[in-house]
C-alpha cells in the first residue's frame, strides 16, 4: 500500500488534470444522453472519470474504486482504502453552460474521508484537504466562520429545504442556490454561506471530498438528524447532509422536526 503522501501528490495532480479536461468540453455542445435514474451523463464526465480511474488507480490494485460513472463493485467493500469520485458533480449546470460545476474525489480509508481534492476548473478555484491537516482554497487555508444566530444566515440550498413540515419553527434565512452538492459545501467552508443541508438523499461519492473539506475547515457535518456520516457502505447512500459553523449546526438540529 503507497503512503498518503504519494496518495495526496496522485490525486490533487489526477483532479486538476481531470477537471481541465472536463472544461474543454465546457460550452461547446458536449454530447449527452440521459441515465436510467433521470439524470444526465456527457462526454466530458466519461473523459473524466476515464483519466481519473486510470490515474489513481495504477500502481494501487488492492484500492477499491466507487465512482457515478463506473458500475459499482462489491470488491471494494474488502478494501482498507477506497477511491470515491464524482467526475463532474453538477452535470445539468455543466450542460447549461454554468459555472457551479466541479470535479471531486477522495480516498477513504476504514469508512472516512483522508484525502480530498475538489476543482472547479470553470472559476479556476481549487480546494484540497488532509485529515488532521487541514482545507485549503488554491493554496489558502480555510478556517471556520463562526455563526451563533439563524435569521438572516446565508442557507446554500433548495427552496424545498425551507418547507414546514421539516422545522418547529420556520427558517428566516437568506436562501442561496448552486447546482453541485459538492461544490455548495465547499462555498461554506470557503466562508460565502453560513450553511448547507439537503433531507434527501445522497450518493457517498457526491460527499466523501467535500465533508473532508468543510471538516478541517472546522465545520460540523452530519447526516440531516445529527446523526455521524460514513462511507463505504454496501449501498452507498447517506440519508441528508447538514453542514454548519457548530454552534449553528446545534440550532438547526434544535429546530429540526
Amino acid at each position: 500500500m503507497t503512503s498518503l503522501d504519494d496518495d495526496f501528490c496522485v490525486l490533487t495532480d489526477a483532479v486538476r488534470d481531470a477537471g481541465d479536461l472536463a472544461h474543454t468540453f465546457f460550452r461547446s455542445k458536449p454530447k449527452s444522453r440521459r441515465k436510467a435514474d433521470g439524470s444526465f451523463v456527457s462526454e466530458g464526465d466519461l473523459a473524466s472519470n476515464d483519466l481519473l480511474h486510470k490515474r489513481l488507480m495504477q500502481g494501487r490494485p488492492d484500492y477499491g474504486w466507487l465512482s457515478e460513472e463506473t458500475e459499482d463493485s462489491p470488491a471494494r467493500l474488502s478494501c482498507e482504502r477506497v477511491w470515491m469520485v464524482d467526475p463532474i458533480d453538477g452535470t445539468q449546470a455543466f450542460l447549461n453552460d454554468e459555472t457551479d460545476w466541479c470535479v471531486s474525489a477522495a480516498l477513504v480509508a476504514n469508512g472516512q474521508p483522508v484525502l480530498a481534492a475538489i476543482y472547479n476548473p470553470a472559476r479556476r478555484e481549487y480546494f484540497s484537504a488532509r485529515q488532521g491537516a487541514g482545507a485549503t482554497l488554491n493554496g489558502a487555508t480555510l478556517q471556520v466562520q463562526d455563526r451563533d444566530t439563524l435569521d438572516g444566515a446565508r442557507m446554500l440550498a433548495s427552496k424545498g429545504v425551507l418547507t414546514a413540515k421539516k422545522w418547529k419553527q420556520p427558517l428566516s434565512v437568506n436562501l442561496l442556490w448552486a447546482n453541485s452538492i459538492a461544490y455548495r459545501i465547499c462555498m461554506v467552508a470557503a466562508g460565502r454561506a453560513d450553511v448547507t443541508c439537503a433531507f434527501n438523499q445522497k450518493w457517498e461519492w457526491d460527499l466523501a471530498a467535500a465533508v473532508l473539506v468543510a471538516k478541517e475547515a472546522g465545520y460540523t457535518v452530519t447526516g440531516e438528524n445529527g446523526q455521524p456520516l460514513t462511507f463505504n457502505n454496501a449501498k452507498p447512500r447517506v440519508q441528508g447532509v447538514i453542514v454548519a459553523p457548530p454552534a449553528l449546526h446545534r440550532l438547526l438540529l434544535a429546530r429540526k422536526k
